[in-house]
């Protein structure tokens, strides 16, 4: 409900312009229901998606995550057309107007769910934080790196190419774009591979990747070197978060729904302390972008607690299908 509310306030600061406060005001209020909605919304699917298709969920939490990277990628595509007809609005008018549809269709539908256990998660849910097993921590620490990892090459990419590297904007948008769209294409990959290679071992296995592409992005000379650093660091976090959302799920099935949630909220606490720690962070040290030491000590990091999650004997107890897949 809230990503639609917001859809129309996005639209209505066309008739604010003449009041700039007044527009970036209402700005300001479409972004944070958008923002509110979308974590929201990303909880109730992951939650649903787990119930819908037991034993499978590694699989449709990817997929679900595929779609979400699919409409990033195409939302700057439908921007600049809409901009290029010269009704920008039409656009948010356009959202709204399908999600009214989407939330028409879904609400004649039986929407409802059953964990393995004692088959409901309310009883658990009803507690506290202080309630929750200490394992939910470590997912929470895990999500939240993976959430500082994604911005450095979801934010700031562009400016570290061009203000270090010397490329193009046209370069370094051409290089934003490969990792979002690796990003989406390493989610169905893995969606894939997932049937014919253990689980376990991807989960494992992407930090490393990340370490690698780390060093590929750092030493990065050209527009070209961008482009495919960068396509590289997309693959690597491709899956992560949503095999993060999918295990913690399958481990505590009676917190289903803060398994879900919660996980959302720490990678969006990882994403604003880089998107917002990042420019203090180099005026307090001095260092460049992505300087090496810094890239080390994050990768190695969330492989450190990677293993820490997945060499447990509840994940290997709780998660016997996704161990041996």
């Amino acid at each position: 409900m809230r990503n639609l509310v917001s859809m129309p306030l996005l639209s209505l600061s066309k008739f604010l312009l003449s009041s700039p406060d007044a527009a970036f005001g209402l700005l300001l209020i479409a972004t944070g229901a958008l923002g509110f909605g979308f974590g929201a919304t990303l909880m109730a699917l992951s939650t649903y998606t787990e119930s819908f298709f037991p034993g499978r969920s590694d699989r449709a939490v990817l997929a679900l995550n595929a779609l979400l990277g699919t409409g990033t990628a195409l939302a700057p595509l439908l921007i600049a057309l809409f901009l290029g007809l010269g009704v920008w609005w039409g656009l948010p008018i356009l959202v709204a107007c399908t999600l009214a549809l989407i939330l028409i269709t879904v609400s004649r539908q039986p929407l409802q769910f059953r964990f393995p256990g004692d088959g409901s998660s309310s009883a658990a849910e009803s507690g506290s934080f202080r309630e929750l097993p200490p394992r939910f921590w470590l997912y929470a620490v895990v999500v939240f790196l993976y959430g500082v990892v994604e911005t450095l090459n979801g934010n700031w990419a562009p400016l570290y190419l061009t203000t270090q590297r010397g490329v193009s904007a046209q370069g370094a948008s051409l290089a934003l774009t490969s990792f979002w769209a690796m990003v989406t294409i390493g989610r169905i990959l893995f969606a894939s591979l997932s049937a014919r290679v253990p689980v376990r071992w991807i989960y494992v296995g992407l930090p490393v990747l990340l370490i690698i592409a780390f060093q590929a992005v750092s030493h990065a000379s050209g527009g070209t070197m961008g482009i495919f650093s960068f396509g590289f660091s997309g693959l690597a976090c491709s899956a992560f978060f949503p095999l993060s959302i999918s295990f913690a799920g399958e481990e505590f099935p009676t917190f289903a729904s803060v398994m879900s949630g919660g996980p959302i909220a720490f990678y969006q606490l990882g994403y604003g302390a880089a998107a917002f720690g990042m420019a203090p962070l180099r005026e307090l040290t001095g260092l460049p972008f992505f300087a090496d030491v810094l890239l080390r000590q994050r990768g190695c990091g969330l492989h450190g607690y990677t293993r820490l999650v997945s060499d447990s004997k509840e994940f290997r107890r709780v998660v016997p299908s996704m161990a041996r897949r």
